[in-house]
């Protein structure tokens, strides 16, 4: 009943109204396009000024320069003249990735994934990897992840595409790093470590020796299957050689915003290899 009694009121409408209705919905409709439009130019606006804010934060990093030795890499003399592969490490936006403050914090987690057997083998792998680069660079094992600079973790890296193909691998390890203000005022970084579950005794082993010289500066890799830093897993895992040495002391010798004191840092940033 209420609709029909509505259609006959439209349809007696007379119409000069039907025109005035109209061309006040015009003129609404106009109204609210321009409306949207100044609301979406201002939100623009905002937008803008929020991402010149993020650049000029990032830009406020302390400039690049040398921490001294520490006195381990100091002391190193390759008598053998082995060489070294500096040429392939890869600075970051804030200068090659050394570490100034020691002993470097390390945190190696105690799974419960497994049996005891296996947890106790793991655990002992990983330190010996890690106890393999003390020699070098001060190093203490910590008891929290909270209190590491480094953290090494039992689990599963994400699946990763091949170079030029979409082909999606698993792989046996990944190391990670982000940035962040520390609270003396110092840029700093903090590394992550994931072994796979599925690498054990001497494959477990070498990955860890390969990363963790990632995570220590090498942001890179040796071209030789001779250095623990080559590009690819091999039968024969190589120990620390001294082309590796050599690379983290040339490392080491080069200047880098962490560690220096900031104004404004914000900007978190995060990278694999």
């Amino acid at each position: 009943m209420y609709s029909r009694q509505t259609q006959k009121l439209i349809l007696s409408t007379p119409k000069s109204t039907i025109r005035t209705t109209i061309t006040k919905t015009v003129v609404f409709q106009r109204l609210i396009v321009s409306l949207a439009l100044a609301i979406g130019t201002a939100l623009l606006i905002i937008l803008t000024s929020f991402q010149s804010s993020a650049i000029l934060v990032t830009s406020a990093s302390p400039p690049l320069k040398p921490h001294p030795l520490p006195p381990t890499l100091t002391q190193w003399q390759d008598s053998t003249n082995s060489g070294d592969y500096f040429s392939q490490v890869s600075p970051t936006q804030v200068g090659y990735l050394v570490w100034s403050q020691f002993p470097i914090r390390v945190y190696v987690e105690s799974t419960q994934a497994v049996n005891s057997k296996q947890a106790q083998d793991w655990v002992k792998t990983v330190s010996q990897a890690v106890q393999e680069w003390s020699v070098y660079l001060p190093l203490a094992i910590v008891e929290q992840p909270k209190d590491a600079d480094i953290t090494i973790v039992r689990k599963t890296p994400p699946l990763q595409t091949s170079p030029g193909s979409k082909i999606l691998r698993a792989r046996s390890a990944q190391t990670t790093y982000e940035m962040y203000v520390s609270k003396n005022n110092l840029l700093s970084h903090r590394f992550t470590i994931l072994l796979s579950p599925s690498q054990t005794g001497q494959y477990l082993l070498a990955a860890t020796r390969h990363e963790f010289g990632h995570a220590l500066g090498i942001w890179g890799h040796s071209p030789l299957p001779s250095d623990a830093l080559y590009f690819s897993q091999v039968r024969n895992s190589p120990p620390i050689s001294a082309r590796d040495v050599n690379t983290l002391k040339l490392v080491y010798e080069q200047p880098t915003s962490l560690g220096w004191s900031v104004g404004t840092f914000s900007v978190k940033n995060s990278h694999e290899t």
